[in-house]
């Protein structure tokens, strides 16, 4: 063969050789990615739910529900940790199509009323992936993911009814509505199916001190002082962190890990792992602290200082006009559920990153865009706590067990679930 044409064959055959690399479908490294893609599904998650929802429970359920689909899809590309429900893999999904996918698969399933603005959404994160093949292996990736997660759940009993009624018991201690609200919500709650927990009553708290108790009469005395809307005792301050950390704490604490995976650059299955498993532990703390509540069935502090003369305690004085900062949930004191989602959430975010200092802001700040800063996590869990206090919501005893409950429940979800492979 003349030296002209060899050279001309040996162009082509490098031509048709560099389009063969080009169109084949890469396999993707996960930790190379940024944790965008989770930051924005765990926003559209809320946005889904409505800025003004009221069933803070079924939150929880929903964010755990997505974001554990968001992790078990991408797993399935690159297995780094445990999965929770989905075997399946495939290494040329693209990652970006499995976790939106997975995502809107979860929420249009759960929150079918904002569909057009998922359909937008998902749209929008589709449009960035470019290889085709990548694309649309994603795309089955992560509806076999949540479809798994919704197969786990199915039946689960979280879209029954909330409001049920409330008997009237007059005895001293026992849980009574308190005013606006002439119900108790979601009693179905305390056997809920958990993501994490063996059972609703793993960790059931300790007992509440008893009514005629010296313990019993010195949470009485602090939150009737400290809590009430007429308090000259309360600080400015107080009263603003009392106003600030009111928004539920799946909110508030979404809000804190999308802060920390941002600040720490953790890249793409790190932020997916953090995100299920903060998720895990707060809907588990809902459902491990419904049953605690129930079953001690004991009353508010709204309740208990108008009623005081009844519960037989010489250190406590009633006072029939006594009302709390904020409004009442409509659910019995103890424990303080606020408290256990900030401590569940705050260890596992220290488990995972570490104690790091942080700014947050709140949707029930009284000046819009206010910020709060904390030196980590767990102190914020104590802010958080300390708030229901000083709202005039629940006795500090209440506000501990949550606390404890939280913390066990954080340590039980880190350590049974999505480990690192080895």
């Amino acid at each position: 063969m003349k030296p002209k044409k060899m050279m001309l064959l040996l162009a082509v055959l490098a031509m048709a050789s560099w389009s063969f690399v080009e169109t084949e479908t890469p396999k993707p490294n996960l930790k190379q990615y940024d944790a965008q893609i989770v930051l924005e599904w765990n926003q559209i998650a809320y946005e889904s739910m409505g800025e003004n929802y009221q069933h803070s429970l079924l939150a929880a359920r929903i964010n755990a529900m997505t974001h554990l689909a968001i992790h078990d899809a991408l797993n399935a590309i690159e297995p780094n940790f445990q999965t929770y429900s989905f075997r399946g893999n495939d290494e040329l999904a693209d990652p970006v199509a499995a976790a939106s996918v997975a995502a809107y698969t979860i929420l249009i399933n759960t929150c079918a009323n904002k569909k057009q603005m998922l359909d937008e959404k998902l749209n929008q994160a589709l449009s960035r992936v470019k290889n085709k093949e990548g694309k649309a292996r994603g795309i089955t990736l992560g509806k076999q993911a949540a479809n798994a997660i919704l197969a786990r759940r199915n039946r689960d009993g979280a879209e029954l009814d909330p409001i049920a009624k409330l008997a009237s018991n007059n005895t001293p201690g026992i849980y009574q509505a308190v005013p606006p609200f002439d119900f108790v919500f979601a009693p179905h709650w305390k056997t809920m199916q958990t993501f994490s927990l063996k059972s609703p009553e793993q960790f059931r708290c300790l007992p509440p001190p008893a009514l005629n108790s010296s313990a019993y009469s010195k949470a009485f005395n602090e939150v009737k002082q400290d809590g009430g809307k007429s308090s000259t005792t309360r600080t400015a301050d107080q009263t603003s962190y009392a106003q600030f950390w009111y928004e539920f704490s799946e909110i508030g604490w979404n809000r804190v890990a999308r802060t920390a995976v941002a600040d720490q650059k953790l890249n793409l299955p790190d932020a997916a792992r953090l995100m299920a498993l903060l998720n895990m532990a707060m809907a588990d703390s809902y459902t491990a602290g419904w049953d605690s509540k129930f079953y001690y069935n004991f009353w508010r502090p709204f309740t208990a200082i108008r009623n005081a003369e009844k519960d037989k305690n010489n250190a406590t004085e009633p006072d029939a006009n006594w009302e709390p900062l904020m409004p009442t949930p409509p659910v019995h004191d103890y424990p303080s559920t606020h408290s256990a989602l900030g401590n569940a959430a705050a260890t596992v975010l220290t488990k995972l990153i570490g104690s790091r200092p942080f700014s947050m802001t709140s949707t029930t700040a009284v000046i819009a865009g206010e910020k709060r800063s904390f030196n980590s996590f767990l102190r914020a869990a104590d802010e958080n706590a300390d708030s229901r206090v000083k709202a005039g919501i629940h006795f500090r005893f209440a506000c501990e067990a949550g606390q404890e409950l939280g913390n066990k429940v954080g340590e039980w979800t880190v350590q049974n679930h999505l480990k690192q492979l080895t």
